[in-house]
């Protein structure tokens, strides 16, 4: 990480302290979450062009996907290797893994831009939901493509914009009504990347080519407004933002969150989320 300037530094240690405290949370959610998320795992494999006996990377795994999709993809004759920062959340993945039992992906701690590749050792590399949230986007695109072997396939998903999104924007609205701070247009916030012109071009400055560009419908489901402002309140930058707060601002922006909620909710309280995501798909 020697080579990244202060501020990225700065950045990535407050990203990996955040995601390690809301692991817990994430071991509570996964279930939840991936049901919800399989379509956009199996997706990425499809666009990957991921068969048996492929060596596969995954950046920003978290939990562990689109990994543990891969790895029964490429079959006891291929590898994953599956990337995250935080060791909370890979601890989580490592137990999905061996439930699963499954053999054959290596865990690596790690940001993505400190990655260190071998030139055009990987048939296909994927990332979901990740790319928004690194400071070194290009760095990491060409990264990617360094580490495919010519012809290998990257595919990766990142959120369309707020009003698409409201797993993510309900609790973004409710943190700045109730507190009036907005983050600059630059933040490395979940939508950061809704304009598909940024990572396209991303992509082809890497080498890329035969970028495909698809949106795909997510749709999350929790028991109540209640279960979905509990969920949030337990993960990623809103739990981290949250624990920041005076208790009683906490609790107004966890009350605007579960108002919000409500108005997805159908007769028996069941909140239902529809979410557009984008998927990317390139050649190397």
């Amino acid at each position: 990480m020697s080579d990244q300037n202060p501020e990225a530094l700065k950045i990535k240690g407050q990203q990996k302290t955040a995601w390690d405290d809301s692991a817990e949370g994430w071991k509570r959610w996964w279930p939840t979450f991936e049901r919800a998320a399989q379509i956009v795992n199996d997706r990425l494999v499809e666009l990957a062009g991921v068969r048996a006996g492929n060596r596969v990377l995954d950046i920003a795994t978290g939990s562990g996907e689109p990994a543990l999709t891969c790895a029964r993809a490429v079959g006891p004759s291929g590898r994953v290797v599956a990337v995250d920062m935080s060791p909370g959340m890979l601890a989580i993945a490592r137990e999905r893994i061996d439930a699963a039992g499954l053999t054959n992906v290596d865990l690596v701690e790690s940001d993505a831009e400190s990655l260190r590749l071998d030139p055009h050792s990987f048939d296909a590399a994927l990332c979901r939901w990740g790319l928004m949230f690194m400071p070194d986007l290009d760095g990491v695109v060409r990264a990617m493509h360094r580490a495919l072997k010519p012809g290998g396939r990257f595919a990766t998903a990142v959120w369309s914009q707020a009003d698409k999104v409201p797993m993510c924007a309900l609790a973004r609205d409710a943190i700045r009504r109730i507190t009036g701070i907005v983050p600059p247009p630059n933040a490395l916030e979940p939508m950061r990347l809704a304009d598909p012109t940024i990572l396209e071009r991303a992509l082809a400055a890497a080498g890329f080519h035969d970028v495909t560009i698809e949106r795909l419908i997510v749709t999350f489901e929790f028991p109540s407004a209640d279960a979905f402002a509990d969920f949030r309140a337990q993960i990623g930058g809103t739990r981290a933002t949250l624990s920041k707060m005076p208790p009683d601002v906490a609790r107004n922006v966890r009350e605007a969150v579960v108002a919000s909620a409500r108005e997805f909710a159908d007769d028996a309280g069941s909140v239902r989320l529809v979410n557009e995501t984008i998927c990317f798909g390139a050649r190397a």
